[in-house]
């Protein structure tokens, strides 16, 4: 808590040395610019995104769910209603074992997934892949919702109880303890890599790329500087991480619902005072997906590979499938079937991708701000302010967007500092939760404060040292998975033997 007790002073003694606080903050700012040594860094990753981790995922995750989809037979789609008849508590025992219901896995997974990929996740793609870009984040959501069942089946198959009761579950588990008997002692080698890549993710997907977002949506709004915006929020995450205060939490939890319902009103209103452009809109979207030719006809210089590739990283950012975070919220469901708690899982990129996505990108592609010289969340923002216009609502365009990603970027960085902690108690104890807890606050400034660029070549790093470790897991257990599958939905045909039989 020692950061709350010198924020005040900071901010005083700003008000009183403006002149000297303006430049100590902007030394900061520029260190990503000045510092050769973080300029090496950056050019480093820069490299490793554009010639090897991008290809990497590229030649691994669509082939992974294109694997799967076949083996499950599109269970994705065949089983989506039980999936959502499960969520709805359908299935529920109160004598099941684990920490929270279906539902409430689901939601605090879609809490660290939906947040600053749907509003400026989208943009970005638009922005450096064109609108062909929107149809690559489609096929990754779609393919993803396999991967979430596969991944979330496999965590809660492999979850470990605490000796306090609580569970502990995710990637690394499963990769330790699933594939020992495949590929012995590597599979330990495979958990750790996992981990120390969860704890990097955590400082860049859930943590850096929210924060920038954040400030840069406060600063282009209410003209607050980052720096401030930094502290602030650096300031309320470690209320809740470091100091254990759930109210914020439990406010925000209440409040995402409502900006969420309200962000989808408003786009749907949008849309549908141009429905007679949707369709030219869906049509530039594929045609675009396999030409490129709207990113490189000078809009960023893109071609058809940069359109695909930033496609599917940003549906991956959107929403993780494959990626190894969400089943270690999926792993504390209360359910005897993993399974059964992968099909709750596949429902997230339907409802982050495949939809939200889709709402923020139609808005941005119908009113014609992708064309405007803007990008990440001013295109979202400008955008939704040019379609409101149109019906006479002045004025708050901006606003939904700024004040619907503070919420859902906060609720971000509060879920992804959960698995941070998860990852750094499977490696060190909990003794180094509390530490972790003041880093991540540290990057949570970090992150509002300096560059677009550098942060987000970060956060795509980061995640492909996640995602790859994991997809090789997935495919070493894609056995256990099938049999996981066979064995959940011969149950249920004892269950409901009336209903068409689940194995068909």
């Amino acid at each position: 808590m020692e950061f709350l007790i010198i924020l005040p002073f900071l901010l005083t003694f700003y008000y009183l040395k403006p002149e000297f606080m303006t430049s100590f903050i902007d030394q900061i700012c520029l260190l990503e610019i000045q510092n050769p040594i973080l300029k090496s860094i950056d050019n480093v990753i820069q490299y490793y995104n554009e010639y090897i981790g991008g290809f990497l995922i590229l030649l691994m995750l669509i082939p992974t769910g294109i694997y799967f989809i076949i083996k499950l037979k599109f269970l994705n789609i065949t089983k989506l209603r039980h999936s959502i008849r499960v969520v709805a508590g359908k299935y529920d025992k109160s004598e099941d074992i684990g920490d929270v219901n279906h539902f409430k896995a689901l939601t605090t997974a879609l809490s660290a997934t939906v947040g600053t990929g749907n509003i400026v996740g989208v943009a970005l793609a638009i922005g450096w892949g064109g609108p062909g870009a929107v149809f690559w984040m489609w096929v990754t959501g779609f393919l993803g919702m396999i991967l979430k069942y596969s991944e979330c089946t496999l965590s809660h198959k492999y979850r470990r109880f605490n000796s306090d009761g609580s569970v502990s579950g995710g990637p690394m588990y499963y990769m330790e303890f699933g594939l020992k008997h495949r590929i012995g002692k590597m599979a330990r080698v495979l958990a750790l890599i996992f981990a120390v890549a969860t704890v990097l993710c955590s400082l860049g997907t859930g943590n850096m790329a929210q924060s920038n977002s954040m400030s840069a949506a406060l600063h282009g709004t209410y003209d607050i500087e980052k720096w401030i915006s930094g502290f602030v929020i650096a300031g309320l995450a470690l209320l809740v991480i470091v100091g254990g205060i759930k109210r914020i939490a439990e406010v925000t939890s209440r409040l995402v619902p409502f900006m969420a319902v309200l962000y989808v009103i408003s786009a749907l209103t949008i849309i549908a005072i141009k429905y007679d452009q949707i369709p030219y809109a869906f049509s530039i979207i594929f045609t675009d997906a396999f030409t490129g030719k709207a990113a490189a006809g000078g809009f960023f210089g893109s071609v058809f590979l940069m359109t695909l590739v930033m496609g599917v990283r940003r549906g991956l950012f959107s929403n993780e499938a494959g990626q190894g975070s969400a089943p270690i919220a999926h792993a504390a469901a209360k359910t005897e079937y993993p399974a059964r708690e992968g099909l709750v899982a596949s429902l997230e990129p339907l409802v982050d991708t495949l939809i939200i996505c889709t709402l923020t990108a139609l808005v941005i592609i119908l009113t014609g701000a992708w064309q405007l010289d803007k990008e990440g969340v001013s295109m979202t923002a400008r955008a939704m302010e040019m379609g409101l216009n149109k019906v006479g609502i002045k004025g708050i365009g901006d606003h939904i967007v700024a004040i619907g990603l503070m919420l859902f970027a906060f609720s971000t960085i509060i879920s992804w500092s959960y698995y941070g902690t998860r990852a750094v108690n499977y490696l060190f104890g909990e003794k180094f939760i509390k530490p972790y807890g003041y880093i991540y606050g540290l990057f949570v400034f970090l992150g509002s404060i300096w560059g677009l660029d550098l942060v987000w070549h970060f956060v795509d790093m980061v995640i492909t040292f996640m995602t790859i470790p994991n997809l090789i897991a997935l495919l070493l257990l894609a056995p256990v998975v099938m049999n996981e599958t066979r064995k959940y939905f011969t149950e249920m045909e004892k269950i409901e033997p009336k209903k068409k039989k689940y194995l068909s």
